[in-house]
């Protein structure tokens, strides 16, 4: 099944502020509008599979139920959109600011977000209910702004769409951690099963040297996307493609789970706490019948395919025993720009949610760039050379956790097409497994 994509303008205004050189020329209210009721629905679809009851689960600290990502992603638009330029807006329920707040310290207290699945009220109808109002104040505030007033709601109302596109992205994959606990082992949504082709892997030269990284121009970014800069990169090459399953059971065939010296402290503590002898999903059968969780439910193990739901940790622990090593966040951004237009795999509007092996329209050298599953670096997540946080509540958004993560870099098949670029720098702490996160390996070149 195809889904109706969340049409976002590539030329939108940059989020926050403009970028240097940036035009700061808005879109029209119409355009503006339109791609706001796009993602809106986009979200709404990717809802249409559940019953009420899959809304409100919470499995870990790390999942949200659906019915809060649905409440905050309209509670963004009210706090940094309507109450600040709709003038006479009411909220729907002053306490709404506080259950739905996720980590903007500068407005306010917020629920603690582990006890998130504990709220049962306001119920499911309510917050649909919370969204058409939400939905109907934007509209509102559209129809009646002036040029003056479009300078100022553009950005706001662009980066709210595209926070909404990372929230479709945590949508499923916290539905698939909720149905993977559930021993039912429930499928959110059909789909067929597309056996792999051996795709051999090959060593692709980047380019080395001075290089240009990081957004620039007029488009839609990340304010950590930013300041455009220049760094030097020693010769390297990426592995032509992803790691695939069947490579990672040979790690795992040859005790790489057991192995101390392929890890590094910090994960094998982690492996050996939780208890971690695959990729999360995975389910061992024996005799060599691997099975794993899917969000179309439980099927083999497909050699061919991408492996996914793997940590930092583990993807370090990986490439160390395959003699290579993760690329850094700008050797894969170097080489993703120099492939020109970069090959793209599967996306969330495509309705799978499983990362699948190349396909013949994934042409060039370096495949499966954008789409399939994020591709752990060895970058930390840390500012770019004269990076300031925007004044105010949204320069939380990204500044603040630049501590303690490393940057993936692609798409996965659960990210929203029109959200994808080669700058784009997701984040997670080095023990995270619930998100689509696969490895491309990397090597010095002498």
């Amino acid at each position: 099944m195809t889904l109706s994509p969340p049409a976002l303008r590539s030329d939108a205004p940059t989020a926050i502020e403009p970028a240097a050189g940036a035009s700061t020329s808005t879109d029209s209210a119409e355009a503006l509008g339109e791609a706001f009721r796009a993602v809106r629905a986009f979200t709404a679809q990717l809802c249409e599979p559940l019953a009420v009851e899959d809304y409100v689960i919470q499995t870990m600290p790390d999942v949200s139920p659906t019915k809060w990502h649905l409440a905050h992603t309209s509670w963004f638009f009210e706090r940094f959109v309507l109450l600040p330029h709709l003038p006479g807006y009411r909220e729907m329920h002053p306490q709404y600011n506080y259950l739905f707040n996720s980590y903007y310290n500068a407005v306010g207290y917020r629920h603690c977000r582990p006890k998130r699945g504990f709220i049962s009220r306001p119920t499911v109808a309510d917050v649909h209910a919370y969204r058409a109002w939400v939905d109907d104040g934007i509209l509102r505030l559209l129809a009646g702004a002036d040029a003056r007033a479009l300078e100022a709601i553009a950005p706001l109302l662009t980066l709210g769409c595209h926070h909404e596109q990372q929230h479709q992205e945590l949508m499923l994959t916290d539905l698939k951690h909720v149905f993977a606990e559930n021993p039912l082992f429930p499928a959110y949504r059909a789909g067929p099963v597309d056996p792999g082709a051996p795709s051999p892997l090959a060593w692709v030269r980047g380019p080395d040297g001075l290089v240009e990284i990081g957004h620039a121009g007029p488009g839609f970014a990340f304010d950590n996307e930013s300041p455009h800069h220049r760094v030097y990169l020693q010769p390297f090459a990426l592995a032509s493609r992803l790691v695939t399953a069947g490579e990672y059971l040979a790690f795992i065939d040859d005790g790489g789970y057991a192995r101390a010296e392929l890890w590094q402290s910090a994960g094998w503590d982690a492996v050996a706490r939780g208890g971690i002898q695959a990729p999360l999903y995975w389910q061992d059968h024996g005799d060599g019948d691997w099975r794993m969780m899917t969000l179309a439910g439980v099927r083999p193990v497909d050699p061919h395919e991408p492996v996914c739901h793997v940590s930092w940790f583990e993807a370090e622990a990986y490439a160390r025993w395959a003699d290579a090593r993760l690329p850094a966040e700008f050797e894969w951004e170097a080489a993703a720009t120099a492939a020109g237009s970069p090959s793209r795999g599967r996306f969330a509007e495509g309705g799978r949610f499983h990362p699948g092996s190349p396909s013949a329209k994934d042409a060039g050298p370096l495949r499966q760039l954008l789409g399939e599953a994020w591709q752990w670096t060895r970058s930390d997540y840390a500012p770019y050379p004269g990076y300031r946080p925007a004044a105010g509540a949204l320069g939380e958004y990204n500044g603040k956790f630049m501590s303690g993560q490393y940057v993936l870099r692609g798409a996965s098949c659960a990210t929203p097409r029109s959200h994808a670029r080669t700058t784009y720098r997701n984040f997670f702490p080095p023990d995270a497994r619930w998100q689509f996160s696969g490895i491309r390996l990397a090597r010095d070149v002498e």
